[in-house]
């Protein structure tokens, strides 16, 4: 590889389908089932937008919870990805799952993998995230509530994926500790809070990461 260019680029976006009593539920009682959905429609349509806004960037959208939901062909058609279902047990599972399809031998050879619920993640931090995939083994970038929103390898490594407690705020920690079991190379990004909670919902739309 000629040293002025830099290896491919995938992200891989996953996302619940914006289902009414299923979508962000910890946000009903400020939103209503009905309010919740549509606001993880506008978040699965902000995270496409940036990410295809990534010069050279090949996106997939990863959907759990009903990828043939009519939004979520009629986003990804309109912003121009691949629609992909989201398979294994947990997070973890699906995560690696993606990884490993991504990144096999003669696809890609660099992977950032976001999820939908950080509005506060730029163009810029991907960009940052996908430059730091060029000279690493891994890219972090942490979540305030101690998970991360953001990961990027160049390589599947099933051990940072397995036997961790999803949703608990040791995520991040663990994750540096596999990584560090692994022998990786890595960055970590500064950290950038998830919108999960009525107050998380109201610092986003005071911030205006949710203006449309």
């Amino acid at each position: 590889m000629h040293p002025s260019i830099a290896p491919s680029l995938d992200i891989a976006v996953f996302a619940r389908a914006p289902v009414s009593g299923e979508a962000k539920t910890r946000l009903i009682p400020r939103l209503g089932a009905e309010g919740a959905a549509r606001l993880q429609q506008r978040l699965i349509e902000s995270a496409l937008e940036k990410s295809v806004a990534l010069p050279g960037a090949r996106v997939t959208l990863w959907v759990a919870g009903g990828a043939d939901h009519p939004f979520v062909a009629a986003c990804a058609q309109r912003v121009g990805v691949a629609v992909r279902t989201q398979q294994g047990p947990d997070l973890g599972a699906r995560m690696l799952h993606a990884f490993a399809d991504t990144l096999a031998p003669g696809r890609g050879e660099r992977c950032l993998l976001i999820g939908t619920d950080c509005p506060a993640l730029t163009v810029a931090d991907l960009a940052m995230a996908a430059q730091a995939l060029v000279t690493h083994d891994a890219v972090v970038q942490p979540a305030d509530d101690g998970g991360y929103v953001l990961i990027g390898l160049r390589a599947a490594h099933a051990r940072l994926f397995e036997g961790i407690e999803w949703g608990q705020p040791t995520v991040m920690q663990a994750t540096r500790e596999r990584m560090a079991q692994l022998g990786l190379r890595w960055c970590e990004r500064p950290p950038l809070p998830d919108l999960d909670t009525p107050a998380d919902y109201e610092r986003a739309l005071a911030a205006g990461w949710l203006a449309t």
